[in-house]
Parts: structure tokens; sequence; C-alpha cells
């Protein structure tokens, strides 16, 4: 198995276009959540939501190019690029064909089906963009990237709801220890805030109903949530074989130790009660890393803030790491993001990755009211400042499906290789 090492990130969230921005609002409990902007949301009963303030695509693409990209991928554009500047790497003849790009999505360029649909209903079938198709595809995000730096290597995108985020990850690390490339650029994006997506998950009860105070909307652990905030945006970051990052003198955030997926077999949209699926994704993530349970420092958990969600991944997290589970810290971002469903997984390590180079984990805003079935240390209110040597990130996705991936400091030290 080889060794991979992330030497490059980026992202652009709803409280932060670039990861120094990010970071800062994350750690001081910064909440992204709002009234929704992008439509008018009066007629739904979920009001609220995490978007991405202020977007111009054209920082990082021309503008002709930016019409032709949904939403969705050019937010995966815009992370890849800062992740490969943070990194130093430069892209040539000389390496391109041994980059991969590996950008996961949950639904890909929906909004743009919707309003291809309202174009043809209103102004009928002449006036639909010839352009429609390639922007609604799921694996735009990874060929918009790939165009977008020059790479010839294996470019994939894997659509696996809201674990598609942490999948990049696991897919990343097979090809490198396969041989496939010496660098991956991988993460997560979506862009999924259009009123028929609202208005659905409205009617599942899914989404909060705090429009009156969209910042404390969002309260995973806690015992009166009611449910999660959309959110969108992008995570990504430069995966590099050890041995590569080394001769080229890179910096190292961590290494990317390994992971797993399993999926739950049990409903379409609700997690297993019991867990047992998501604490097998944590227990062989660990084995796949060659780490104990007792080595973990933190958690940077799906936390939805669902009733159904919190409860079993609590569970699960005391199934797979026993009575460690009381000394991890447990951080759930979603709580100032929302759930960026694809991006969620990709921003979950990004957090991991930074709670490690940094030695702070950001807190778990809106944790006011102690749930019992709900009993870990969420680092509630207020980042703490401690030693992260190994952090997993957790990515679970309607119809089963777990994603857990693993970071530890390189070599014992975070800042260099």
């Amino acid at each position: 198995m080889a060794r991979a090492v992330v030497t490059g990130i980026g992202c652009v969230t709803p409280i932060g276009q670039d990861p120094a921005e990010f970071w800062a609002n994350l750690t001081a409990g910064v909440s992204g959540v709002a009234r929704i902007t992008l439509f008018d949301p009066s007629d739904l009963e979920c009001q609220i939501a995490a978007e991405v303030k202020d977007w111009d695509p054209t920082r990082y693409m021309e503008a002709k190019t930016a019409r032709r990209a949904s939403r969705f991928a050019q937010f995966a554009v815009a992370a890849s690029q800062q992740a490969l500047e943070d990194s130093g790497l430069k892209v040539n003849d000389g390496n391109r064909d041994d980059i991969a790009i590996v950008m996961n999505t949950g639904g890909g360029g929906v909004g743009d089906i919707a309003d291809g649909q309202t174009t043809l209903l209103k102004k009928g079938p002449d006036r639909v963009s010839p352009f429609l198709v390639p922007a609604m595809a799921p694996n735009m995000a990874s060929c918009q990237v790939a165009m977008h730096l020059g790479t010839r290597g294996p470019t994939i995108t894997s659509v696996a709801a809201c674990a598609a985020g942490i999948f990049a990850f696991v897919e990343a690390k097979r090809i490198i220890d396969l041989g496939e490339a010496d660098v991956v650029v991988c993460g997560g994006t979506e862009a999924n805030i259009i009123p028929v997506a609202i208005a659905a998950m409205g009617n599942m009860r899914a989404l909060s109903r705090r429009n009156d105070d969209p910042p404390a909307a969002c309260r995973p652990f806690d015992l009166h949530r009611d449910g999660f905030v959309y959110g969108e945006g992008a995570g990504a970051v430069v995966l590099e074989r050890l041995e590569h990052a080394r001769v080229r003198g890179a910096r190292v955030y961590a290494e990317l130790a390994g992971g797993a997926v399993t999926a739950d077999a049990f409903h379409i949209t609700a997690p297993e009660p019991s867990g047992h699926a998501a604490a097998l994704a944590v227990t062989r993530a660990l084995k796949a890393s060659g780490l104990a349970p007792e080595s973990v420092d933190c958690i940077v958990a799906h936390g939805t803030g669902t009733p159904l969600n919190d409860a079993a991944e609590t569970l699960a997290i005391k199934k797979a790491l026993g009575e460690h589970a009381y000394r991890v810290a447990v951080t759930a971002p979603k709580s100032m993001v929302g759930h960026q469903l694809g991006a969620a997984g990709a921003v979950s390590a990004l957090t991991a990755v930074l709670a490690i180079h940094e030695g702070v984990i950001p807190p778990t805003r809106n944790l006011e009211t102690p749930d019992p079935d709900c009993d870990l240390d969420y680092v509630p209110k207020v980042a703490r400042r401690a030693p992260v040597r190994v952090a997993m990130a957790n990515g679970f996705g309607f119809g089963g499906q777990n994603g857990v991936a693993v970071f530890r400091q390189c070599d014992g030290d975070a800042g260099s290789a």
C-alpha cells in the first residue's frame, strides 16, 4: 500500500470561499445559514439555506465557459484550482498524464434540469439550451476540472448521495495504491438549493423550519433538533504519493491513512437505527489505516441535525470505538455550513485535515440542550485547541451509503513532509 498525503486544499463554502476564510469562520462558530436568496422561498415551509454568497465564477474561468458550466461544476473548478495552487504543483506535459481527478456529487446539475424544463414548458423547445445535457451531467464536475487544469489521468465521478464526498477520498487512495496516478485532485461539489428540492425535502419532514432564526436552525446532536438545512459548495484537496511530494519538497497537511465504504441495505432515506453498517465502515477504515480505535482523537461527524441520523451515528461511533468513544472529540460542521450533500464529505475531510494541521477542533454550533441518546463529547459552541494526531471524517447518504476516511499526522509532523 502506498502512502498518500494532502499537499493542497481548496474550498467554496457558505462561510468562506477559500480555506483561510472558511477555517477562521468555522472555528469562530460563524453560521452561513440565512433566508434563501437564490429564488423567492415565500411559498415554502422551509425558507432558509446555507448559500454561497456573492459567487463570481469568472474569478476562475472565462465568462463564456462559466455560462456553459453548471453552478456545481463552477464550484468544483474553483476549489480544485485553489488546491492545486496551494500545493505548488505545476501541471505540464511531463506530468499531466499521471494526475487524476475524482470529483463526486450527489445531484449534479439538477438545477439546470429544472430550469430547462421550465423553459421548455413556458417558451417552447427551440429555447432550450443546447448545453443543457452537458451542464446537468454529474461527471461534468470532474471533466471541467480536468479541462481547466489540463490533466489527462483517470477522471472519475461517483454519485453517492450525501456520502459522495467521502467516497472521493477512498477512490483517490485506491488510485494511488494501484499506481494509476502520482497525484489525485479529489473532493465533492453540490449546488442543489432549488425550489423543487426544498419542497420535496420539506414534505419529507427532513428540513428545519426555524425560519425566524436561521443561524440557530441546524442543531446536530441537540435534543431540540428538527431537521437539516440545505447547503452548497465544494471542497477539494491535492492528494499525492508521499515519495512524489518529498521529491518536490511539498508541504504536507496530513496523511490520508485509509478509508472504507459499506451499505445499510435498509431504507431509501432513513439510516439503519442500530448503526451496524456505519460502525462497520469505521472499523474497516481504521483497519485499512493500520490504526487502533484508541488512536482516534477527533471525529468530524456527518451530524445533519435530524433526529434519526444523529442518534444512529452516535450508536455507530460507540459500536466501533467502544469506551474510547467517550474520549473522542466529535464536531459537526453542518451546524454552520448546512448539509452540502455531495460536497459535505469533502468539507468534512477538509475540516479533519485542518484540525490536524492547526491543532484546533471546530465547535458544534447550537448544541445547547444535550440529548440523552447523544451523549458523546460534541465540542459544543466553542472551538477547542488540542493536539489532533488522528481525525476521522464520516459521510452517510440516502440509500444507506456509508463512507469513512481517516487522516493522521505525517511522520508525527503536521507541517511538513
